[in-house]
């Protein structure tokens, strides 16, 4: 299975996907990834912080992003390329955030595209926004 190549992408092009964030989800991403946090993983800790309780870390919201471009979005055989990452409310254990990609350029001599990336909570209160940048799979058979 094989994602869109530069020549089947289009501007505006869009994408979605949605979880609901579990207390699993942030101890699996914690343990995973070493970031152990107590604004993450310690209600004690975080009920003192500015937000009141634990929050998902940044970066496993922002997987959901990776999520859509590595499966739908160009999808299969994409490389990342760079990402921006503007963290701009807290996700807390129960949200559901709804990721999204748009394709917003397409630059065919060096098969790259430009992506306006997005997450969004059930209130669709902006939580996260930025700009992707892909290489898209290359036709097999060029």
């Amino acid at each position: 299975m094989v994602g869109k190549t530069i020549d089947e992408l289009k501007i505006g092009e869009t994408q979605q996907f949605a979880k609901t964030i579990s207390e699993s989800d942030v101890y699996l991403y914690a343990g995973i990834t070493g970031d152990l946090n107590p604004a993450h993983i310690n209600e004690e800790y975080a009920g003192n912080t500015f937000f009141k309780t634990r929050i998902a870390h940044g970066m496993l919201t922002a997987g959901f992003i990776s999520a859509i471009i590595g499966t739908k979005l160009p999808g299969p055989g994409s490389i990342y390329i760079g990402q921006t990452l503007n963290f701009k409310a807290p996700v807390r254990i129960g949200d559901t955030i709804t990721a999204s990609v748009e394709v917003s350029e397409i630059i065919k001599e060096k098969n790259r595209v430009k992506l306006i990336t997005t997450c969004v909570n059930q209130d669709n209160i902006l939580v996260l926004d930025g700009e992707a940048t892909v290489s898209p799979p290359k036709t097999l058979n060029p």
